[in-house]
């Protein structure tokens, strides 16, 4: 039987304002499996992105536990949490965070280079990538020479770059053509079948009907899984 790679119990995170505080997640429970694909939706508001942001270990929960692959993450340091996040968890967002001075391969090259592989390795790794997401004639390009589509794909393959075995995709083709967006979607479920864990954040419902498993949440709360 395929083992939990996430396991959250009885998750919570609460945003004070002023004298007012807003539950973002309330009691969350929720195991997924290594190798699943998992979409999570929700209107805008419902709670999907600070879940995700949970996932990635990019925030803490205010209470409840959180097991990554088999490990308490609330006891991790900081600085281990950063090496988690390089080693095993890909993002892909829908806003590129593409450094403009760089090219298309340099970005791609940052996680690897800031977890001390060596340059020909990061080369060769990087430009793999890139030919992944079918943007190897764009490698020396930068962001401002490329369309909203390929950067979305260089910040794809950055994510993969690293070889996770959890990817975290928010809105991962809000700001493609169909086109583009077919085919980065295309690529990720590519990943999941060579056994990557994938988890999908979308309001879209034709995406998620892809998905192994729909996971409903509004105010907070799952709803449906």
């Amino acid at each position: 039987m395929t083992k939990n790679i996430i396991e959250l119990k009885n998750i919570c995170k609460c945003y004070k304002t002023g004298d007012n505080a807003v539950y973002a997640l309330r009691n969350i429970t929720l195991n997924i499996r290594d190798g699943e694909f998992t979409a999570i939706v929700g209107a805008s508001g419902s709670g999907k992105s600070t879940l995700m942001n949970i996932l990635g270990c990019l925030d803490t929960p205010d209470s409840g536990n959180y097991l990554l692959d088999g490990m308490a993450v609330r006891q991790q340091s900081e600085k281990r949490l950063d090496k988690i996040r390089s080693r095993k968890i890909g993002f892909i967002f829908q806003r590129f965070s593409l450094i403009p001075t760089l090219t298309a391969l340099e970005n791609v090259q940052l996680p690897l280079y800031y977890a001390g592989i060596p340059r020909a390795q990061r080369y060769a790794r990087a430009k793999h990538a890139l030919e992944s997401v079918g943007l190897c004639e764009r490698m020396n390009h930068k962001p401002n020479q490329l369309s909203g589509g390929q950067q979305q794909r260089v910040s794809a393959a950055r994510a993969l770059v690293t070889e996770p075995k959890i990817i975290l995709a928010d809105e991962p083709t809000g700001n493609l053509d169909s086109r583009s967006g077919g085919a980065l979607f295309s690529t990720l479920k590519t990943l999941n079948r060579q056994g990557r864990t994938l988890v999908l954040i979308t309001h879209d419902m034709q995406l998620a009907k892809e998905a192994d498993r729909q996971i409903e949440i509004a105010d907070g709360k799952i709803v449906r899984q």
